[in-house]
């Protein structure tokens, strides 16, 4: 199993838009083979900043998901709510 988490900054007069993009992002997720769990953090620190962990089985299936039409269009749009690219990593979850 892998975790991936990104960070994505939201522009400050865009932060409700990417906020629900996200969360539209993480139902079509909800939906795809292989997804397993899905957490979206808010920083304390500058709330522009919203990060996401989701865990997948494998890289294998995170990459179909990525590849997807079902990804495509939940993401749409969303160039527009960023003030800079995301930073994303993937992880292997450990007990």
């Amino acid at each position: 199993m892998i975790g991936v988490l990104t960070h994505h900054w939201a522009k400050p007069d865009k932060i409700e838009e990417a906020r629900k993009l996200l969360d539209g992002n993480g139902v079509a997720q909800s939906k795809h083979a292989g997804y397993g769990t899905r957490q979206t953090m808010i920083s304390r620190a500058d709330p522009t900043k919203i990060t996401t962990l989701v865990t997948w089985d494998s890289n294998e299936i995170y990459d179909s998901w990525r590849a997807s039409p079902a990804r495509a269009v939940a993401m749409e749009g969303a160039a527009e709510l960023w003030s800079q690219p995301a930073a994303s990593e993937r992880f292997d979850m450990v007990d």
